[in-house]
């Protein structure tokens, strides 16, 4: 069993306009409507424009419910939306974004890039179960940005 940390990225096209699909994406009160494994999303503090910096989720995770707190930086955006984690219980860190782009013929390109360390180690087909779960979100926010 490994103790470092997962990374996974996933590419997609969505059939929507990039700032369509950002504001989705910024719009975190709402992912427990469209995001399966969120229960709850609670902000904590905003910045001078009223977009989230700091957020605490409810989450479920490998059969439980796990909290964790991340910040939000929009230093890049809207092409970029990336986020660490401040606090967690069974993470060890977390460290994320989205990247969006104009695709060619329409639409927009998401990659979502995803990094996590957990406390306590997990045998490989668990982590792989997990990822899977993970980048579901990406499929998820597609669903969401089209319909």
């Amino acid at each position: 069993m490994q103790t470092m940390a997962e990374t996974a990225t996933e590419i997609t096209t969505i059939d929507a306009t990039p700032e369509h699909v950002w504001d989705i994406a910024i719009d975190v009160e709402r992912y427990p409507e469209w995001v399966r494994d969120v229960k709850e999303a609670t902000i904590v503090e905003r910045d001078a424009d009223g977009r989230p910096t700091k957020v605490e989720f409810r989450a479920s995770a490998l059969g439980r419910s796990t909290h964790y707190t991340l910040a939000y930086d929009y230093s890049q955006a809207p092409a970029v939306l990336a986020w660490d984690m401040v606090k967690g219980d069974i993470q060890r860190s977390i460290t994320g974004s989205y990247h969006f782009s104009p695709a060619d013929g329409g639409g927009t390109d998401v990659r979502y890039d995803l990094t996590i360390e957990l406390v306590v180690p997990l045998p490989g087909f668990v982590k792989r179960r997990a990822e899977v779960r993970i980048l579901n979100t990406l499929k998820e926010l597609k669903v969401r940005a089209e319909s």
